[in-house]
């Protein structure tokens, strides 16, 4: 049989929040951490399904924040979430997963939120899979005394304070196919002791045939982006008499959006996407 529309796709995306002052600078761990993991094989003619669902919010404050009032100064606020769902109908589904999930502090080698899965499909005459996947991490802060987040001596001497910010990504990636082999890693990083680390989130989605079949269906993989950050923290708010009143933040110093769709239908013989976002304080 001619084949057709071979399509290849390999795109690598890096974004790196990281100028003069401007940064996230993560929150510390809870007195008490938990640690969550999932494994599943799944070998099977027929149908198969797999849901899986995460929302996490964590603050440095004594009480999470409902709105911008809620946020105390050097109040620090993250919301993570993921959400998988695989459906595959009349055929041979070979599916395997890990999940883990981490609540205490991380350095720069790990991870507080890691999914990986492999998924080969084979359909019927009528057979067809489905798999949706997304990760987002949204983080919010007022100004912060770098001293007081940053181990390393130098960014604390340079730069007396983290200004305010609030960042938002959200990574993902979906398949409609017939026949396929579908990979995909998931993983952020958002909980330390101290800022030095940089709060992270990577994303990969691969699709293929097998051997000289290439695949066939549709596959869509995308990044979505909202960067504020400010810059000198916060001035002092005088009253009429002249005594303060209290602080007030500074205006924004950064607004970045942007956003990146990929798609490839038809005979597909290589579609791959690796995505990456990390936001740090230099220390120079």
């Amino acid at each position: 049989m001619r084949r057709i529309g071979y399509v290849v796709i390999a795109m690598a995306m890096l974004i790196a929040v990281t100028g003069t002052v401007l940064a996230d600078p993560g929150v510390l761990q809870t007195p008490e951490t938990q640690g969550l993991s999932t494994v599943l094989t799944i070998q099977a003619v027929g149908t198969v399904t797999e849901t899986e669902n995460m929302v996490w919010q964590l603050t440095n404050a004594s009480a999470l924040a409902t709105n911008t009032d809620g946020l105390a100064l050097s109040q620090v606020q993250y919301v993570s979430s993921y959400s998988e769902n695989t459906i595959a109908d009349q055929g041979y589904t070979s599916y395997a997963r890990t999940m883990a999930i981490d609540t205490a502090n991380k350095v720069g080698n790990q991870y507080n939120v890691r999914a990986d899965k492999v998924v080969e499909f084979i359909g019927s005459d009528t057979g067809r899979m489905i798999s949706e996947e997304s990760l987002l991490l949204d983080g919010v802060g007022m100004e912060l005394s770098t001293a007081d987040i940053m181990l390393c001596p130098f960014a604390s001497t340079t730069y007396s304070s983290i200004p305010q910010f609030c960042n938002i990504i959200e990574v993902g990636s979906s398949a409609d196919v017939t026949l396929a082999s579908l990979t995909t890693s998931a993983d952020e990083r958002h909980v330390m002791a101290t800022a030095d680390p940089a709060v992270a989130v990577d994303y990969s989605t691969k699709v293929t045939g097998f051997s000289d079949i290439p695949a066939m269906g549709s596959a869509t993989a995308y990044i979505n982006v909202h960067i504020q950050e400010g810059r000198q923290g916060y001035n002092a708010r005088v009253g009429a008499l002249g005594g303060p009143l209290g602080y007030i933040a500074d205006p924004k110093a950064e607004d970045l959006v942007y956003s990146e769709v990929s798609t490839a239908s038809g005979e597909i013989s290589l579609f791959q996407k690796v995505m990456n976002y990390q936001s740090g304080m230099r220390r120079y």
